[in-house]
């Protein structure tokens, strides 16, 4: 299960721009994940709230924008958004298709607390 290794990665990065900020602790982590990014939400979901028990991620609120399918077609020049997984042109029916977004997981947000002491 890579969620496993992507959550990890995320929570490093977390801490790292924590540290970078001098703060103590993460209050919420936003994050996008594209429809075809590779990544089962709810998997990822599950490993957030197991990893981010033993560092300063461990009261963070996690949101998941999942961000739909961007396509351009190379055929009939539309542009379509997909909530699925298809690179099916909607208007032309063509799989002459460009992803224009929906391929990601990205860090989108990040709150932290700043350490109180001087």
């Amino acid at each position: 299960m890579h969620e496993y290794s992507i959550v990890g990665a995320l929570i490093e990065q977390c801490e790292q721009h924590a540290r970078d900020n001098d703060a103590n602790k993460v209050t919420r982590v936003a994050i996008k994940v594209g429809i075809l990014s590779g990544v089962e939400p709810a998997l990822l979901e599950t490993a957030f709230q197991t990893f981010k028990l033993e560092g300063i991620c461990h009261d963070a609120e996690f949101e998941m924008h999942i961000q739909p399918l961007v396509l351009s077609c190379l055929e009939c020049g539309q542009e379509t958004i997909h909530n699925e997984r298809s690179i099916i042109c909607q208007h032309c029916h063509s799989n002459r298709t460009h992803v224009l977004d929906g391929e990601d997981l990205m860090l989108m947000q990040l709150e932290v607390e700043q350490s109180q002491d001087a």
